[in-house]
């Protein structure tokens, strides 16, 4: 009896315009709402399906756009933008890798985003193993002349995905680090906590004083098979990478807004990216920050008063290889100031456990009833202030713009990121909608409030 009554009270706080309704009660009714709703789910699967890989650059990219069009405009959202940028493109071709010696055996990689290819029939040589990125960097000029570069240093599995952070300046530096001693190519161990031979990719970032090596990552246990290997003798390795670069191919920023009631200049931007790699379907990322952040927004745009501020969502477009944090904050650069806070939802879709707002945010009336808001959900809110609000948000911060983090589960996130493991599959109904559900219910009380999270000046 008693769950019936509360689902009656829900629904009349969402259809009753007239039993003006505090913001709090609304924001729990919206949290119990999303807890079944089928938008999030409907979006990832349809992103997922009918787009599938959205690399920048490629005809999935292209097709993203115009879902991405067609999806604000089905939900109702309004002042729907479309803004193009520059951003130069990287296509894998084919790829192969296998050792020649002391016996022959195919190995499991994937190309790095933007590695320079080996020559059309490729390239062989010795490899020397280094079990750390701290090895590698210390080995003396020239001592890796003519051989392949084999960095096997494992990522740590943590709730909150710091251990990424480490194993992630392996691929993004160890090319340049390794042809700064010699090496004619760089392997490296998949950034990945997955005991699974399905090779992770990720983008890789050339430094101008060194010499630009094909890189690839191995599947964690090839990497492995190849250090063991070399503690018996010599390893000779035979790769093989084909790739192209367009230097002047565009990506675009995708925008749709949930006007505000009252104070609809006064803007949250919150979102994900709409780009992904390409050996997967980019389920958990980011389709599934994608549908989060939309279906949060759009519950609340099914109000039959929106809140006072407009909410505005995001798909950006070229998180993976970088630029549209920057070219969002260049092209809304005149509207800093009526930006009220930012986020980007862009850690896979299991469930959150911790908010972390601006400083002395709880601070603020309007906030008082979050804490019980959130707590069904079994979130709590975090002492420390937010670090980073997320990548593509992160032009936005730098402008001074305050950000908040609703932190995920992340232990499984990276036994399946940059792989051809990310697909739908993985992905939770449940623990999608329980995002949704914090989401919906955070942005809300924010959004029907005056708070400025922005630091007062010195008087």
């Amino acid at each position: 009896m008693r769950t019936h009554v509360l689902a009656f009270a829900a629904a009349l706080v969402l259809a009753a315009p007239a039993l003006a309704a505090e913001p709090a009660d609304t924001a729990a009714a919206l949290r119990d709402r999303a807890l079944t709703d089928a938008t999030a789910w409907t979006v990832v699967e349809d992103l997922t399906t009918t787009v599938g890989p959205r690399l920048v650059g490629s005809p999935g990219m292209a097709r993203a756009r115009d879902w991405a069009v067609k999806t604000f405009t089905d939900l109702g959202f309004t002042n729907i933008k479309v803004e193009e940028f520059a951003k130069a493109s990287w296509t894998r071709g084919p790829e192969s890798a296998a050792i020649t010696g002391p016996y022959p055996f195919p190995l499991s990689i994937l190309g790095l985003g933007r590695s320079v290819p080996t020559a059309a029939k490729g390239l062989e040589a010795e490899v020397v193993v280094f079990n750390s990125y701290a090895a590698l960097l210390a080995a003396p000029a020239g001592s890796l002349t003519g051989k392949i570069a084999v960095v096997n240093q494992p990522m740590t599995r943590t709730q909150d995905g710091q251990g990424y952070g480490a194993a992630g300046l392996v691929r993004r530096s160890g090319a340049s680090e390794a042809a700064r001693r010699g090496a004619v190519a760089f392997l490296m161990r998949s950034v990945s906590t997955s005991d699974s031979r399905l090779a992770h990719t990720g983008v890789l970032s050339y430094a101008a004083d060194a010499p630009k090596i094909p890189a690839a990552a191995l599947g964690v246990p090839d990497a492995d098979l190849i250090e063991q290997l070399a503690k018996r003798g010599p390893v000779r390795i035979k790769l093989s990478l084909a790739s192209t670069t367009n230097p002047k191919g565009v990506a675009w920023n995708i925008s749709g807004d949930i006007a505000g009631s009252a104070a609809p200049e006064e803007v949250i931007v919150i979102g994900g990216h709409l780009d992904s790699w390409d050996p997967g379907t980019g389920a958990i990322d980011d389709a599934a920050g994608v549908a989060i952040t939309t279906a949060a927004a759009k519950l609340i745009g099914d109000l039959p008063k929106h809140p006072r501020r407009t909410i505005r969502v995001v798909m950006w477009g070229s998180e993976e290889s970088g630029g549209s944090s920057e070219a969002y904050a260049a092209a809304r650069k005149d509207e800093l100031a009526d930006f009220i806070v930012a986020s980007e939802s862009d850690l896979g879709a299991d469930r959150i456990y911790a908010l972390m707002l601006p400083k002395d945010a709880m601070k603020q009336p309007a906030l008082a009833d979050l804490p019980t808001v959130l707590a069904p959900l079994k979130i709590f809110i975090a002492r420390d202030p937010a670090p980073f609000g997320g990548s593509d948000v992160e032009g936005l911060a730098a402008a001074g713009v305050p950000v908040f983090s609703l932190r995920q589960d992340a232990s499984r996130y990276f036994d399946l990121h940059h792989s051809a493991d990310d697909t739908l599959d993985k992905i939770d109904p449940a623990q999608l909608n329980q995002n949704v559900a914090a989401w919906a219910a955070l942005l809300y009380m924010i959004a029907d409030s005056d708070i400025d999270f922005r630091p007062k000046a010195a008087q």
